[in-house]
């Protein structure tokens, strides 16, 4: 049975994207077949990490939602650029990153209720595993609409005052819209931090359960989302994170 699973943070700089990327091909790396939808249509990026460039992209998820493609079409098979034997499959459904469209956007906004339809048709042409949301920081109508349909929700954090409460108040509305399944993530840790007194103060502030505390790290910061970390890195204890953190979102 296919899952869906969106991976929010309240606010930006967080690395959702990141994770999000590393997620999906790691789980594809166990044979599932995966798609990745960038709903961060006012400001999309996670195309970089799977080195999808303007060029390659036919159709974006834009077009889909003005009419002008099925959500089908907007997806690109990514598993090639990935350049590891995968044994799965990693579709990527971009949002556009022309100027144009996204000043579009802003402007004139989009029928949120088409994501809902593009979803579920995304998980059955495809025959997808798991759909995975990198949504748009914050809350607003799309937001909350990915996190009402998802079987799963990952909410980022990092351990900074700011982040603690609005991730408060993500936590609060996922739960009034019962999500099934939500766990924390805190990234970029300083390494003086003690990892798991962070675990066990996140879990008794938010009551949720906390899949991963990842450490800053100079790799990732120096890989600057020119490809995907958990690839790079097989054996970094982020990776290890990592896949902690895909094994508690497919639990």
């Amino acid at each position: 049975m296919s899952k869906i699973i969106s991976i929010h943070s309240f606010r930006g700089g967080t690395g959702k994207s990141n994770t999000t990327a590393n997620v999906a091909t790691l789980l594809a790396m166990e044979g599932k077949r995966v798609g990745v939808i960038d709903t961060d249509i006012q400001s999309p990026g996670i195309h970089v990490l799977f080195g999808l460039t303007e060029e390659d992209m036919r159709h974006s998820l834009n077009d889909y939602l003005w009419g002008k493609c099925d959500i089908k079409q907007a997806a690109h098979d990514v598993t090639a650029s990935l350049r590891a034997a995968i044994p799965g499959k990693v579709f990527l459904i971009p949002a556009s990153i022309k100027a144009g469209e996204i000043a579009r956007v802003l402007r004139e906004g989009y029928d949120p209720g088409l994501l809902n339809d593009g979803f579920q048709d995304l998980v059955e042409d495809l025959s997808l595993d798991v759909l995975m949301i990198d949504t748009h920081p914050g809350l607003n109508e799309e937001t909350l609409l990915s996190i009402a349909i998802s079987d799963a929700l990952a909410v980022i954090l990092r351990p900074d005052q700011q982040d603690y409460q609005g991730t408060g108040v993500t936590v609060e509305v996922a739960r009034k819209l019962g999500v099934p399944r939500m766990v924390l993530v805190v990234n970029k840790v300083p390494s003086s931090f003690d990892f798991e007194r962070i675990r066990a103060q996140m879990k008794q502030i938010y009551n949720c359960d906390v899949a991963g505390v990842m450490p800053h790290s100079d790799e990732m910061m120096t890989l600057a989302s020119a490809g995907i970390f958990a690839l790079r890195y097989p054996e970094h204890p982020v990776t290890q994170t990592l896949k902690e953190i895909a094994a508690q979102l497919m639990a």
